[in-house]
């Protein structure tokens, strides 16, 4: 008997979902899903790194691509076994005692406050030096030690505890709270007791403190140091957690009814996109997985033995089973990657669309016209011209901390820079610089790794940017001075989503052999240039300065 999983990945702009063949991971069918509030910049406020997001965003379209996919493939819903959902993270939202969304509650349907705190948000930065100050004096475990010993306001108490201080109203209505991907997970299997809800491991170990060595999350005490709230949040949270190979439950009958599937279907536990990545990147021991997407996301697994007691200093977490199960995943990245090339394409493109909007002489096809063919051609357009730049030439120095720095050594007060600019800096020259920054940015990740013990043997590189930028990836590899491998799979996180679907779903005993079956394989790989290596190799020692230099004066 055929069996077809779905595997659904929400992202920082839009979710997809995939349709994936369990036999042998070929895609049948794919649907995406514009978030419209997003897009309109509903709930966020860029210049206080406010950025928040309506759980209606979501459910629209989880409905919809699913519903696209099924329609689309004319599968039979009783071969469709499985689904599993990755998201953004720490991506937490405020719920009810049903686990339904705040947002959804009369009088709290515009308040940001209510909404999902998405994982680029930095109104915590207050929060964070907060609990990091507290886990290394008080007395007791330090909590960060599994987090590369800094907690992040990138990360779930520190979102918390900044929005209970700062929105009674908010603080007094939340029962709880839940990461994003345990949300939509709950609503599909028609979860309302949070208490029996299976709490995905990946974003428990990675952003909440959680770790099976003192009973899961952090003590009571520790908590009401911070703030009483939080100790009493704890008691309506969680103990144990789940990685994502194991079923959460059935669809339920209302979801089924709505996406036209079975309530046989089995949702798998949920997890987080860059994790669910590196599984459809085949992630295997001594593997450098980059998630290449708005961020970055750097993720290995290593096994127990070769860890051992080791503290990796400086990273996003090492969690039991996070990435595949029986095996330590660490995680690394980037708070800007993409985002990085998307603010300077917004830069110039925005009071030209502004222009072309005033222009009288244009009529509406025109103006719609022009203003695609700059938002899809411009990047192209400058990359072709930088990639015949060579390092150092008349290219400026820039840092790619303009939405902070995430690894290795969290601190989200960070900014970007830019030194050397000449009257001979043009558009291009900008560009090279800022994608010279973030591969600089990747391979300060790459060291950290190593000066840790941690071998790195492969690099693979997977996600939009990865797919679609020659001049990014080549830069990628002389900058490393490492061959890069790309996936083949356009949809890799939705990818790796549907292999834990899989096995959920029982079609495979584990993983590693859903993995080996639905693997997609390489487009190609990209090799450094070792006159450009060379060359980088000394602009990189001038980027560590310049950014000690600006670390120095930067007020935490």
């Amino acid at each position: 008997m055929s069996n077809y999983v779905i595997g659904v990945d929400f992202g920082t702009d839009s979710v997809r979902s995939v349709l994936v063949d369990a036999q042998d991971g070929k895609t049948i069918a794919t649907e995406v899903f514009h978030y419209p509030r997003w897009k309109q910049g509903k709930y966020c406020n860029p210049n206080t790194n406010q950025f928040r997001q309506h759980p209606s965003d979501h459910l629209e379209g989880l409905e919809a691509t699913i519903k696209g996919v099924v329609a689309k493939s004319g599968i039979q819903a009783e071969f469709i076994r499985g689904i599993c959902v990755d998201t953004t993270g720490s991506s937490p939202l405020p719920v009810d005692e049903n686990g339904e969304a705040l947002a959804f509650t009369p009088g709290f349907e515009e308040n940001p406050n209510a909404m999902m705190v998405l994982w680029k948000d930095h109104t915590a930065i207050a929060e964070a030096a907060e609990i990091n100050q507290l886990a290394r004096t008080w007395g007791g475990i330090d909590y960060t030690k599994f987090e590369g010993g800094i907690y992040s306001s990138e990360w779930f108490w520190s979102k918390i505890l900044h929005i209970i201080r700062s929105d009674q109203n908010v603080a007094t209505a939340a029962h709880s709270w839940m990461e994003h991907c345990d949300y939509i997970t709950a609503r599909l299997i028609g979860n309302n007791d949070l208490q029996a809800l299976k709490r995905s491991r990946c974003a428990a170990g990675h952003k909440a403190l959680w770790h099976e060595c003192w009973g899961g999350l952090p003590a009571t005490d520790f908590l009401e140091r911070l703030d009483p709230r939080l100790a009493d949040l704890k008691e309506r949270l969680y103990e144990k957690t789940y990685t994502s190979d194991q079923p959460a439950g059935h669809l339920s009958d209302a979801w089924a009814k709505a996406l036209g599937l079975s309530n046989e279907t089995i949702v798998a536990v949920g997890t987080f996109d860059a994790h669910a990545g590196a599984v459809g990147g085949e992630v295997s021991d001594h593997t450098l997985v980059k998630v290449m997407g708005t961020s970055t996301c750097d993720i290995m697994v290593t096994s127990y033995e070769n860890l051992g007691k080791k503290l990796v200093k400086g990273i996003c977490g090492q969690v039991d089973g996070s990435v595949v199960p029986g095996t330590i995943g660490l995680e690394a990245g980037q708070s800007g990657f993409g985002d990085v090339l998307a603010w300077f394409k917004n830069i110039i493109i925005q009071p030209v669309r502004e222009l072309i909007e005033a222009n009288p002489s244009l009529s509406a096809a025109q103006k719609i016209s022009l203003t695609e063919e700059l938002e899809t051609n411009l990047l192209n357009h400058l990359s072709e011209q930088a990639l015949s730049l060579a390092p150092g030439e008349s290219v400026p120095l820039a840092l790619d901390w303009i939405n902070g720095r995430r690894t290795p050594d969290a601190n989200q007060a960070l900014t970007g820079a830019i030194m050397g600019l000449t009257m001979g800096t043009d558009a291009p020259r900008m560009l090279k610089a800022l994608v010279e920054s973030i591969c600089f940015g990747s391979k300060r990740i790459v060291e950290r790794f190593k000066e840790e013990g941690i071998e790195i043997k492969t690099i693979i590189g997977l996600g939009g940017v990865a797919k679609k930028s020659r001049l990014v990836m080549q830069t990628m590899a002389d900058v490393l001075n490492m061959p890069i491998k790309v996936a083949s799979s356009d949809q890799a996180p939705a990818l790796g989503a549907a292999m834990y679907a899989a096995v959920a779903a029982a079609v495979y005993p584990d993983l590693q052999t859903a993995i080996s079956q639905m693997g997609n394989g390489f487009d190609g790989v990209y090799y450094p240039q070792e006159d450009q290596s060379a060359a980088y190799a000394a602009v990189y020692e001038r980027y560590l300065k310049f950014g000690n230099f600006v670390e120095s004066i930067t007020a935490k």
